[in-house]
């Protein structure tokens, strides 16, 4: 509660004045969404444009520096309050691996996750997932079966169910959602946490950065850059999702620039696989995406990184109309009424929304266009080898 209060303090202190001046002086900006600071969801900075500024260190960066400092004051305080003892960190009763990010916006987490889940299986390890469950309409913990609506459960956690078929659960309390887990699934052997890397009361064993090909940005805090936390962050590894269509020179320069801002871990290459088209209304009904290349295409995406879809299909000779939503955009029976296509193509994190609302008119052009994570057989080894020492 004291550390709740000083942060009010010094947020209505030292933030106002800032906000006053550059929304009087640099309308464009509308600086509202400082007032919301620490928490601020990506969303909402989408929606003012600010992600443009985050690439660079140019005048607008600058100009918002100042407040990063104030971000950063503010998140070490946090930090320090659980590596001080003043907050508890509290472990599970099986070994936690987090997978999150320091960059604001989609950097490709849940397809990695999911991947994941499937390569500890393999091993032999029986895994759970818990995730915050964005978006959704419930109080305290609950699991996720696969069969609800992502109104109920959010988008995210329901498409790791259904891809999966393995014990989830979801809560703001990431530490009660795993207690949860552990009591109904008494066989679960390790808990896959998605994202949570800022939720510190949660232990964990093993820490996982994604980062895309943007990787850090121009490397400031919130709200100057795109980053929560520094790009030197301790972590176990760090994991950059690739575009596939980028030569093995930019690739190498990619990995050796993420090496860089952590020279204590590894880091690791992850390629997303593009996979058949299958039918919003039949999923057993598949097509290659060049089938599509001829065709009038409308494609939309409501996720963190929605070029990094249409550039997906851009290289399989598609030439889409794009309209891009908001990361857990709410799709609606109207959405795509009235879109002149023959085709709509939409992402997998999309389809687990629209399956519920669509009309059978508008459902009947839409396909889904789903992605795999392909991880480096090194990285699988490396966390086995972890999990296998963490165990001993």
């Amino acid at each position: 509660m004291a550390y709740g209060r000083a942060k009010k303090y010094i947020i209505s202190r030292t933030l106002h004045p800032y906000i006053d001046i550059v929304k009087n002086r640099f309308p464009i900006f509308n600086i509202y969404m400082l007032k919301l600071f620490y928490k601020m969801p990506t969303a909402l900075l989408e929606r003012f444009a600010i992600q443009k500024i985050w690439e660079c260190r140019g005048f607008a960066a600058w100009l918002l520096f100042p407040l990063s400092l104030l971000f950063w004051a503010i998140a070490s305080m946090r930090r320090l309050s659980f590596r001080w003892g003043f907050r508890k960190t509290e472990y599970l009763p099986v070994p936690v691996v987090v997978v999150g990010n320091v960059r604001v916006g989609g950097t490709g987490k849940t397809p990695i996750v999911i991947a994941l889940v499937q390569a500890l299986r393999a091993a032999g390890w029986k895994p759970g997932v818990i995730s915050r469950g964005y978006g959704a309409r419930f109080i305290g913990v609950r699991s996720v079966s696969g069969q609800e609506s992502a109104n109920e459960v959010g988008d995210e956690p329901l498409l790791i169910a259904q891809r999966t078929q393995i014990p989830l659960w979801i809560g703001k309390d990431r530490v009660a959602a795993g207690h949860a887990l552990c009591a109904a699934h008494p066989e679960v052997n390790i808990i896959i946490s998605d994202d949570g890397l800022q939720h510190y009361r949660l232990g964990r064993d093993i820490e996982l950065v994604v980062f895309d090909q943007r990787l850090g940005g121009n490397g400031f805090l919130l709200p100057a850059g795109p980053l929560r936390e520094s790009l030197h962050r301790r972590r176990d590894a760090t994991l950059i999702n690739q575009n596939a269509s980028i030569s093995s020179q930019q690739r190498e320069t990619q990995l050796a620039q993420a090496a860089r801002q952590c020279v204590d871990a590894p880091t690791f290459s992850v390629q997303l696989q593009t996979g058949l088209a299958w039918h919003l209304t039949d999923p057993l009904e598949h097509c290659a995406l060049s089938t599509f290349a001829t065709q009038k295409v409308w494609a939309a995406a409501g996720i963190g990184a929605p070029e990094r879809f249409f550039d997906t299909l851009r290289q399989h000779g598609i030439q889409p109309t794009v309209q891009a939503f908001p990361d857990h955009f709410v799709y609606l029976e109207t959405t795509f009424l009235d879109i002149d296509a023959q085709v709509i193509l939409i992402t997998e994190k999309d389809a687990v929304k629209c399956r519920a609302v669509l009309p059978s008119v508008t459902a009947s052009r839409v396909w889904v266009v789903p992605v795999d994570a392909v991880l480096e057989p090194g990285f699988i080894d490396f966390v086995l080898q972890k999990l296998k020492a963490i165990s001993a």
